[in-house]
């Protein structure tokens, strides 16, 4: 690993690390506040709006997808002409992809509160869905382009500290204004002012920085040639990952009230996710470099981020697992138009978190070797075992029924990505791949058995964030030394690796 990019990775990880810690804070407390002050009802409309702009980003036809590993190996050997040709080729697209994305703002302002079952009026929904959208479509026309640029190049801190500020600054404007109890809307037009103000930092900061960037050469339209298959993966994706809500919003025995406890558990759940791609995302791009640079080197990084990958993942997700039904006991005092706490939920909410995060570094392999087109019957198939499972499942069991589908959906996919990744493109055995998964689900079985026996006083939340750090301690070097000594190889190396970079610091400080 170069210098450079060893810094790149050094301040992608602390400030994904204090952005995530900032982000989980201030997302823990505003969304009561707008349980509190607007009812279970509201809560559910913006989370249903924020699931059809999720389904928006479909107009992007996986140019960014593919855009982002076209842009590895040009960025790996400092070709400008390159850059810029695969850059004119993905601003022509979203150009268009803008223009689309903004019209269907209109329509969808006017047209989703028709379908809706809700007392809330005509106008504020149109209203919601408008101001959600709109910072989407200007970022299409200006910014998309150059945050794909950025993430290619390691500079994903750049995004994240500007972020950061900026939800700083949309939390702390949430607060003060659910307190004085001003109107939904007006808090939703801050929202979108703001988030033009990230946009408009972006475009100065490329303007002043890569002052190389032309977008007016010839563009390299066979660079993202794959787009068409890296949309259909993407559409299947999405719909996979987002039917949920929307099948409760449109099940008679859901509802609205029904998508707000399932948000609950997603959104708490969810920020684990968040943290572990935004950590996962500042090591990304040295992995995308070295996989089309260096082969048998990227072999070793693989097997690095796979098992500390997964040990991070089951670690987190062990501790959320056994403090959520306290939190949210907690958390939903005070709303009584419907209950939070479940005892199966905790479960199968965790289980599609283990499955879906946990693959994360078969997934890798399968974008960085670009193939899109061979396995995109296989995204579409795990999106028809979701919808076909959920829906009946839904009509039977409500909220149980969407996750019985996902966890379906999950098991069949997981296990192909592994099989895919390992058989196809890495060219060896997947059997280490699914020895790491065993491990780790043994490891989250005796926690989970050992913890029935202990008795915490989880009645306020002190406690429960005092328990919690007192777990974290405990529970994440139990992973982290299970993973070193079952795969003791890849310990080695990644000591190795870690003793070069630390020494190469240590001799740096002391020629200063």
């Amino acid at each position: 690993m170069q210098n450079s990019n060893t810094k790149k990775v050094f301040n992608n990880v602390i400030f994904s690390i204090l952005s995530q810690v900032i982000t989980i804070a201030l997302g823990i407390v505003i969304p009561r506040m707008f349980l509190v002050s607007f009812g279970s009802e509201m809560n559910g409309l913006l989370t249903s709006v924020g699931q059809l702009y999720t389904y928006m980003v479909l107009l992007e036809a996986g140019v960014g997808t593919v855009t982002l590993q076209a842009l590895y190996k040009p960025v790996a050997e400092n070709d400008y002409s390159s850059l810029n040709s695969v850059l004119s080729a993905t601003n022509h697209y979203y150009k268009k992809i803008g223009t689309v994305y903004l019209v269907l703002i209109f329509v969808l302002s006017f047209g989703f509160p028709l379908v809706l079952d809700t007392d809330i009026p005509f106008w504020t929904v149109s209203a919601i869905v408008f101001l959600n959208g709109i910072t989407g479509a200007i970022s299409f026309f200006v910014t998309a382009k150059y945050n794909l640029l950025l993430q290619a190049e390691g500079k994903n801190y750049i995004i994240t500290n500007v972020s950061l500020i900026i939800h700083i600054a949309i939390s702390v404007s949430k607060i003060i204004l659910i307190a004085v109890g001003v109107n939904i809307l007006v808090i939703q037009a801050m929202y979108a002012v703001l988030n033009t103000a990230q946009i408009v930092y972006i475009t100065l900061y490329i303007r002043k920085h890569y002052k190389w960037i032309n977008l007016s050469v010839k563009p390299d339209f066979s660079a993202i040639s794959q787009r068409g298959s890296a949309f259909i993966l993407q559409i299947s994706d999405l719909i996979f990952r987002n039917t949920d809500v929307l099948i409760l919003t449109f099940t008679k025995s859901c509802g609205l009230k029904v998508v707000s406890v399932y948000t609950m558990y997603q959104m708490l759940y969810g920020m684990i996710q968040t943290a572990i791609k935004t950590f996962s995302t500042g090591i990304y791009f040295v992995l995308g470099q070295t996989f089309n640079t260096d082969r048998e080197k990227y072999i070793k990084y693989h097997d690095m981020y796979e098992v500390f990958h997964m040990a991070i993942t089951f670690s987190l997700y062990t501790i959320a697992y056994l403090f959520i039904t306290p939190f949210l006991r907690l958390y939903t005092q005070g709303v009584s138009d419907i209950t939070y706490i479940d005892k199966w939920l905790p479960f199968l909410f965790v289980a599609t978190f283990f499955l879906s995060v946990g693959r994360g570094a078969s997934a890798n392999v399968l974008n960085f070797a670009r193939h899109f087109k061979k396995t995109q019957w296989r995204s579409i198939l795990e999106s028809i075992i979701n919808i076909t499972v959920s829906i009946p499942c839904a009509y039977f069991f409500g909220i149980y029924g969407v996750l019985f589908g996902t966890i379906a959906a999950l098991i069949y996919r997981t296990n192909d990505m592994i099989i895919y990744a390992n058989h196809k493109i890495l060219n060896r055995s997947c059997l280490p791949t699914y020895k790491r998964w065993i491990v780790n689900f043994i490891v989250f079985i005796v926690i989970d058995r050992a913890t029935k026996f202990i008795t915490l006083d989880l009645s306020n939340y002190f406690n429960i964030i005092l328990w919690a750090a007192i777990a974290c301690i405990v529970i994440v070097p139990i992973y982290f030394v299970v993973a070193a000594v079952t795969n003791y190889k890849v310990y080695l190396n990644a000591k190795a690796i870690l003793v070069e970079v630390i020494s190469k610091k240590f001799k740096k400080a002391k020629t200063v």
